[in-house]
């Protein structure tokens, strides 16, 4: 949810986008279209999709998770790194901008490849899980409301199979986290979230200064 990495100075930043991003059109495209909406902020950063990419076809991944389609930047990205076969299963509560997530996958021809469920994405967590999904899934995406992630993260932990990844975006909340005058809701729910993942033994993590921050989690 930040349109680029926020924590680098510009002239890196666009020396590392020169150098080393690879976006197709459509997802160029979409980016540009997210950009004229009032919520454009809530897009993802180019690299941010890029890591995303990566890392899913690093761990071979088929089955993943995206927690907050928004205009489908994210599941777009990660449909495209998928083999034949692959699935995302994504979550909204938006049918109108999902609508412009759909109109991108067409464009793509990944459309097979994601299936879109509007409404709640704790029910549909829990669906999941209740129809077997339990270890099923190689990777998730966290990037929904953010008093919610730390319920998001659970359902993800049984969804997820052992050595599978989580990654959770604005875990830097564009810095609040590192301000203590700063005792809004949402910077002390990731207060908390980051606190407790740094506790938890059921994985592995890294966090990363890429967009607003996003901590990689490895399920042990």
């Amino acid at each position: 949810m930040t349109v680029q990495s926020m924590f680098m100075p510009e002239a890196i930043y666009r020396y590392m986008l020169d150098t080393s991003l690879r976006e197709t059109p459509v997802q160029a495209r979409l980016r540009a279209e997210t950009a004229q909406l009032t919520e454009a902020h809530y897009q993802i950063a180019p690299e941010e999709g890029q890591l995303l990419a990566f890392l899913v076809e690093t761990i071979g991944a088929r089955r993943t998770l995206d927690i907050g389609t928004f205009t489908g930047y994210s599941a777009l990205t990660v449909a495209l790194s998928l083999p034949g076969g692959g699935k995302v299963v994504s979550f909204d509560i938006s049918e109108g901008w999902t609508a412009l997530a759909r109109a991108a996958w067409a464009e793509a021809g990944v459309t097979d490849r994601i299936d879109l469920r509007i409404g709640p994405a704790l029910d549909g967590l829990d669906d999941l899980i209740a129809d077997g999904g339990s270890d099923s899934f190689d990777f998730a995406f966290i990037d929904a409301d953010k008093e919610n992630y730390a319920a998001y993260y659970e359902r993800c932990l049984r969804l997820v199979r052992r050595g599978g990844l989580i990654v959770a975006d604005n875990t830097f909340w564009r810095g609040r986290v590192a301000d203590p005058s700063d005792r809004k809701e949402k910077t002390e729910a990731f207060r908390a979230f980051n606190a407790a993942r740094l506790e938890d033994e059921r994985v592995a993590l890294c966090m990363l200064p890429v967009g607003d921050g996003v901590t990689l989690l490895r399920r042990r």
